[in-house]
């Protein structure tokens, strides 16, 4: 069975390619598009960079912190 902590790493890298390959979906569209697109290519890393933060402040490490 897949465990909490194995899906959230699991998803970090996934969620950091999903800017890049948004980006290139919308720029495969057409030359004029490509331009519009490139605001994207952060989004993917700053969304894994946000579930880490996630994680951290309100998954079970925080729990456990508030315990102590």
């Amino acid at each position: 069975m897949l465990e909490r902590a194995d899906a959230i790493l699991a998803a970090i890298p996934l969620l950091s390619m999903s800017g890049l390959a948004l980006q290139t979906a919308i720029a495969a569209t057409g030359l004029g598009t490509g331009l519009l697109a490139a605001p994207l290519a952060p989004a993917g890393p700053v969304a894994a960079l946000a579930l880490v933060f996630r994680e951290l402040l309100a998954g079970p490490v925080a729990e456990r912190a508030a315990d102590e």
